[in-house]
């Protein structure tokens, strides 16, 4: 008997050295926090502001457990956060003020934490030679957008800004928007500059044969897109919600850093989708919504109150909400990082 006992206690002390260490794993992963982040829209150039940061592990580092899923519009995005099917999530400004207002008593309504887009991508695009050039050109005209198209649902705020008078539209789905212009069957399209314009592109139609009027040009400065969380997560998750924010911020300073490395994680995501074309569509929307100087005035992740409180006024107005929109509702900057954090334009 004493001859296995030395054996037996090697193996025994092997054993509980393996427990410990299952043990440490174990506890490291319940200490991650679970957050489930659904996008505005499928995977192309932009997500990469999301799935960078999940890929360079810097959600990890702030012992977060990050899934990032593809959306199909950012009214869908507001639901499923509200629904709680989501925690987080990416969608435009005046959806969330729509959903607010239309929904008072809703138990876990979702609130911004961080603007992302600091200035609308919509805009409305005409091919040149249909002869419309300005705003005042449309008057009469045939507008064509999918019923839920932000740049649609915010034309009356465009239409009211220029003058412009009445409009027809014709509905279609999203994927038909930009063929129909090309084809003719409408004579000019509300969409996101940054996709509508390359999806033009994609059917034949050169960017210099194209009228491009974005609403921030014209005196629209609506607010884009933000990260937005529930009442409910909010409330039970504060520092989780901080570190996404810190781990976010962080992510895109290294996209704009390094936008052809950023499509090659988009592209490990999605297969299909094309490197050059997205990389381009990435570059374009860092410039026309991200990087602007409106941005870089207010401070990157950060809202200017008066301006958001007139974008309320004319959302409520635009959209025939039910009830007026509180912009002290919708948006709460007290998760930011500090400005130094977020300061990731340079001089």
């Amino acid at each position: 008997m004493p001859v296995f006992a030395p054996l037996f206690s090697a193996s025994r002390r092997r054993l509980l050295a393996a427990a410990a260490t299952l043990a440490l794993c174990v506890s490291a992963q319940a200490q991650e926090t679970t957050i489930k982040f659904q996008l505005d829209w499928r995977y192309e150039g932009p997500s990469a502001l999301f799935l960078v940061p999940v890929s360079k592990g810097l959600f990890k580092a702030e012992k977060l457990n990050v899934t990032v899923d593809a959306g199909n519009g950012s009214g869908n995005a507001v639901n499923r956060v509200a629904s709680g099917a989501y925690d987080m999530g990416f969608a435009d400004m005046a959806a969330l003020m729509e959903f607010q207002a239309n929904n008072p008593s809703a138990p876990n309504k979702p609130v911004a934490v961080m603007m992302v887009y600091n200035n609308t991508p919509a805009a409305v695009l005409a091919l040149k030679k249909s002869g419309i050039k300005t705003p005042a050109d449309l008057t009469g005209k045939k507008l064509g957008a999918p019923v839920f198209d932000a740049g649609r649902r915010g034309f009356p705020i465009f239409q009211k800004a220029n003058g412009v008078g009445q409009v027809e539209w014709i509905s279609m789905d999203p994927a038909l928007r930009e063929t129909m212009l090309a084809k003719g069957d409408v004579d000019a399209i509300t969409g996101f500059s940054f996709t509508s314009l390359l999806s033009l592109e994609a059917r034949g139609v050169k960017p210099a044969d194209v009228t491009v009027m974005s609403y921030p040009q014209y005196g629209v400065k609506l607010y884009g897109n933000a990260i937005i969380t529930s009442e409910d997560f909010l409330k039970k998750n504060p520092e989780a919600v901080k570190a996404f924010l810190r781990a976010f911020t962080k992510g895109t300073k290294a996209v704009m850093a390094d936008t052809k490395g950023a499509i090659a994680v988009v592209k490990a995501r999605d297969g299909i989708i094309n490197a050059e074309l997205e990389e381009r569509r990435l570059k374009m929307a860092l410039d026309a919504s991200v990087a602007t100087p409106d941005a870089k005035a207010e401070g990157f992740g950060d809202i200017n109150k008066p301006r958001l409180a007139l974008m309320a006024s004319q959302v409520a107005d635009a959209f025939t909400t039910k009830g007026r929109i509180n912009p002290d509702t919708v948006w709460n900057g007290s998760f930011l990082p500090s400005a130094a954090e977020r300061n990731i334009f340079g001089k």
